[in-house]
């Protein structure tokens, strides 16, 4: 009973940590997964542009560096970052 008691603490801990920062964010959880979905996309198409300059310099030469660039503005503007 201990361990349930416990996991059901974990998980409303949980839950409310997330509430807050998604009040902190100023969104709600749908439009707060929307964004880290988003940015996600973003990382991963900037790390795919980087792979690919890798094997061929001649490609994406500033792909990779502007979107990671475009998304720190983003992230201030958004108020994420310092």
């Amino acid at each position: 009973m201990k361990v349930i008691n416990k996991s059901k603490d974990q998980i409303n801990d949980i839950i409310n940590k997330s509430k807050e920062h998604c009040k902190n964010a100023n969104e709600s959880y749908l439009e707060h997964m929307n964004v880290a979905l988003n940015i996600s996309f973003s990382l991963f198409k900037a790390s795919a542009m980087a792979a690919i300059h890798s094997l061929i310099p001649a490609f994406f030469q500033t792909g990779a560096s502007k979107k990671i660039t475009d998304l720190y503005e983003y992230l201030k503007t958004k108020k994420r970052v310092n």
